[in-house]
Formats: C-alpha cells, structure tokens, sequence
C-alpha cells in the first residue's frame, strides 16, 4: 500500500484492496502488507517549511496507527517503489488515484517502471473522483453550481468498510524514517493524524455545524470547521463527513463541493494551476511593474489596512487564513496593488499548511476575476467595510495586530481616524483604496471584449 494523500486507515478502499491481494496471494502466515511512503522530493522541496512540518506529524500520527511498521524511502517513487517491490517480492502495488498534474506523470512512471507488478487504483482523494462529472455533451462544467447539482444527482459511495484488526504489516527493508520537521519559529501547528481529524470533525459537527450558515464568514469567531488541512492529507475523507451531514447542512455541503469542483477543473485543465483559465489576464492587463516593496507590504502584514493585515499575520503565525480573508486579501493584492493572483497563490502555498494546488489555484481566479465561476473583476472587495462587517467589534484585527490593540470596538479598522491609532507603531496605509479601486477598473477596460 502506497500512502500519499490518503494517510489513514478508516475509510480507505485503496488499503483495503491491498490486504484482500495480500490474502488473495499469500498463505494465512504470509498475507503480509507492506504499508509505504516515499518522501518524494518533487514535493518535499517545493511544500514549504508549513506543510513540511504538518507532514512530518502527520507521517508519525501514521506510523503510530501502524504500529511502528510504516516504510519511508527517500527519491523519485519511479525508482523507490520498484526497489521496494524487489526487495520485498510485493506482488502488487496499491493507490489512490492521484488527477494532480504531477501526481499522474509520477504515477505513469512508476506503472512502467513496475512492469508486471499492477499498480493498482482504487478510490481517491474525493468524494467524486475528477473527470466523472460530465456535462450533456460530454465536456467538462465551467460553473460551480450546475456542477454541484450534477455532483448530487451522482452521488458517492458510503464510507468504506474498517480494515480487520489481524493485519500483518512488514516492512520488509530498511525505513530511511521521518525527515526532521523543520523550525517554524512562533508558527504554531494543531496536532496532525487520522484520530485527531476526526475529534475536530465531531467537535465541529456536534457544537458548529448547525451554525455554519450564519457564522462561516465572521472572522472573528471559531465558525469554520478547520478541518482542510487533514482533508489534504487525507486522514479523514469527504465521503466519511458527506455520510453524517442531514438534508440540514446543504451549505457545509456546497463547501465541500467546491473542493471537488476545483479538482476537476484542474484535471481537465492542468495548466490552470498557473495560468488564467481567461487568458487575456496574463497576456493584456497591464499588471504593476516594480512593485516588490508593495508585494513585501501585503505579504507580512503592513499594507495598513487592518483586515487585511490581520489576514497576512495570521497566515504566517497559524498556516492558515478564514476563508473570507482569504478573499479580501486576495482582492487587495490584484486589485489595489494591481500584481497578478500567481505571486499572491505561490505566497499562500508556501505558508498555507492546508495548501491544496487546486483549491488554491482556483481560488485565487475566482476572486482576480480570470477563472472557472469567477468574481466578476469589477467586484472589489473594500478591505475596511469588509472588516466592520466580518469583524464587526474589530477582535480578529486586535488578536493579530498588537499595535491596535489599544483601540476599542470597530474602530479597530479605521487607526487613521484617531488621534491615538498609530500611538503603537502600526504603518500608514500604503495606496489609497479608493483611487486604486478607479486604477483597477481602468486597467480593465485595457482587456479586450471577449469573442463571441
């Protein structure tokens, strides 16, 4: 069993197609599962020191649960997984599809590099897998909510059986083991591994979950349910939360269809993870030059706007960022600051500990106008009545910007209209929204009308 995105073992067809093999083939002493997992450079190296941290706690959450038995090999898997088949006389390899851009050039690889052992597919990391969902005539959706209503009419499969309590892991050769978790500084981390995602999952569905509707957007409260980063990992998967959600949780619902949705588009359309799905974004728009200085504003949290500074802060102290932040952040970077969403989505791979290439990606387009379902360009969202509304007594700013502290209620987002607010230190704001607002729209007419 090659584990990638799938690190549990409730709920996981791709294992237990590996130990019905393993009985199929070996006798009842020898029906023996190796359980692997290659620390594959290609996205140990490109992960960022976050999710490298989140990894290797997540790594050792499952290795515990395998008691101890888990095999990590270090290198490209189209060399390490045939080394391991030889070494051990593994007689099939067993996955989770993977429809990532890289994750299906590795995996052609390694199938070739096995040559008669099967690599083995079965499930993935969704609900739906990517590719299934298909319009009338055959080609893929470009809009979120027919999309979901197919995704519904579809359906999914009911959670997987439990695996059986008499499993014989092996390792069958030398683990290379854990690489050391990198030092994240004052990043603090929620524990990683299968038992904790789903102590946060039936916390989330017993005391939030009847309230998500209303309090999702609010920033300053725990209205989320926090639980993407191990749906990036796979320690719980959509179908077992799709399983516990009533007729009641149409909205928890739709979120979690939406990270299906993106995965889709980005199957169909790999190149989408750094290019605009409307190109005219990339080959048009007249996109500020020189504007590093801006660009380090926004990315540590000293833009002067509040709300988003808040954001970018508590991106760099948690890994992670609330949704509606995410796109009133976004929006300041592509339309105040008028830089292209692949720089804001490569800075938030690099922090976001629940970084997903498709999410992330498609995320971004929607809210820079250019993608899938996306925001029209002309919606900019204004950082500061954004924060009044989302943070409406202005917590979530004082709990990220401690020059603010001192100033009380919603006052919080506008430090400019008081004698006192920048008493502590916080920056001036940078540009002046309003004007940027008129610059962006300017900018827009520069694009050409699209064709019929």
């Amino acid at each position: 069993m090659w584990f990638r995105r799938d690190l549990r073992l409730l709920d996981n067809p791709a294992l237990l197609a590996a130990l019905s093999a393993a009985r199929a083939d070996g006798s009842a002493t020898d029906a023996r599962v190796i359980p692997l997992f290659v620390l594959d450079p290609a996205i140990w190296d490109a992960a960022g020191p976050v999710r490298q941290a989140y990894l290797t706690a997540a790594l050792a959450a499952l290795d515990k649960s395998l008691n101890g038995n888990l095999l990590i090999r270090h290198g490209n898997p189209i060399d390490c997984v045939p080394e391991v088949v030889a070494a051990t006389g593994a007689s099939s390899v067993h996955i989770a599809a993977d429809f990532g851009p890289y994750g299906i050039q590795r995996d052609a690889g390694v199938e070739v590099a096995l040559g008669t052992v099967p690599l083995v597919r079965t499930g993935s990391p969704y609900a739906v897998s990517p590719g299934r969902i298909m319009k009338d005539d055959g080609t893929a959706y470009r809009v979120y909510t027919p999309f979901f209503r197919a995704w519904v009419r579809h359906g999914w499969p009911k959670p997987a059986a439990d695996i059986p309590s008499d499993v014989s892991w092996w390792q069958g050769m030398k683990s290379q083991g854990i690489p050391v978790a990198p030092d994240l500084g004052a990043l603090k981390l929620p524990e990683a591994g299968e038992q904790v995602a789903w102590e946060r999952w039936e916390q989330f569905r017993t005391n939030g979950l009847a309230t998500y509707q209303e309090l999702r957007n609010r920033a300053d409260l725990a209205g989320t349910s926090a639980i993407g980063h191990h749906l990036k990992w796979g320690e719980i998967h959509p179908r077992s939360l799709l399983a516990e959600l009533s007729d009641d949780d149409e909205v928890f619902r739709k979120e979690l269809c939406w990270r299906e949705f993106y995965a889709d588009v980005l199957a169909q359309r790999p190149d989408s993870a750094r290019v605009s799905l409307d190109p005219r974004f990339d080959k048009e728009m007249p996109w500020a030059t020189d504007a590093d200085d801006l660009f380090e504003a926004w990315a540590t949290g000293n833009t002067g706007y509040p709300f988003v500074d808040a954001g970018m802060r508590q991106l760099r102290t948690e890994g992670w960022v609330h949704n509606r932040v995410r796109m009133v952040v976004a929006s300041f970077l592509v339309k105040d600051l008028h830089i292209p969403w692949q720089r804001g989505a490569a800075e938030f791979m690099y922090w976001l500990r629940d970084g997903d290439l498709a999410s992330n990606s498609h995320g971004w387009q929607w809210t820079a106008g250019c993608g899938t379902d996306a925001s029209p360009f002309y919606r900019v969202f204004n950082p500061v009545l954004q924060g009044q509304k989302f943070d409406p007594d202005g917590e979530y700013v004082r709990r990220y910007l401690p020059e603010l502290a001192h100033l009380p209620g919603k006052s919080a987002h506008e430090p400019w209209l008081h004698p006192d607010g920048y008493l502590h230190g916080y920056p001036e704001r940078i540009v002046d929204h309003k004007s940027e607002r008129e610059v962006a729209l300017a900018n827009y007419t520069v694009i050409k009308k699209p064709t019929a």
